[in-house]
């Protein structure tokens, strides 16, 4: 419910820039960012451990991406499915990219892939009749758990 009602506070800007200059920030569930990518939690998952990974740099299409940071960005999908594999344990991911509002882009300035864990049997009528979600661990634990790997990214 904290997240719901702090939503209008959250809305203001870019999700991709916040934490700017920190590698890791709990406030913004930040997990990693280098100069080429960003890795967040999403405050508003589908599923535990959605995240969002973008490039660092605030480009709305692919085709602006420079090979560089398509490397990078790519690395850090590996790395994150990675460790959420350990730490989540899910039996496959939902992984993708929205370009553009029509295509149901909620941040459509701000290139960005989700990485949704999916378990066997996670469906339910809840999100089918009224667009409610169940989580079943606070956001913050999620972060709490999944930070240390991404820590050592940073000192690869």
């Amino acid at each position: 419910m904290s997240y719901i009602k702090e939503k209008d506070q959250l809305d203001k800007g870019c999700i991709f820039e916040a934490g700017a200059g920190k590698k890791h920030e709990k406030e913004s569930l930040l997990l990693y960012r280098d100069n080429l990518v960003v890795a967040f939690l999403n405050r508003y998952p589908y599923t535990n451990g959605h995240m969002l990974l973008a490039p660092s740099r605030h480009i709305a299409d692919i085709d602006d991406m420079l090979p560089g940071e398509n490397r990078a960005l790519f690395a850090l999908i590996r790395d994150s499915v990675a460790i959420l594999r350990k730490h989540k344990m899910p039996d496959g991911f939902n992984i993708g990219l929205n370009l553009g509002t029509v295509a149901g882009a909620g941040q459509p300035d701000h290139l960005h892939f989700h990485i949704v864990p999916r378990w066997e049997g996670d469906h339910n009528f809840m999100t089918v009749l009224s667009e409610v979600r169940t989580i079943p661990e606070h956001i913050e634990a999620t972060f709490d758990q999944l930070l240390p790997d991404f820590q050592a990214l940073n000192s690869k």
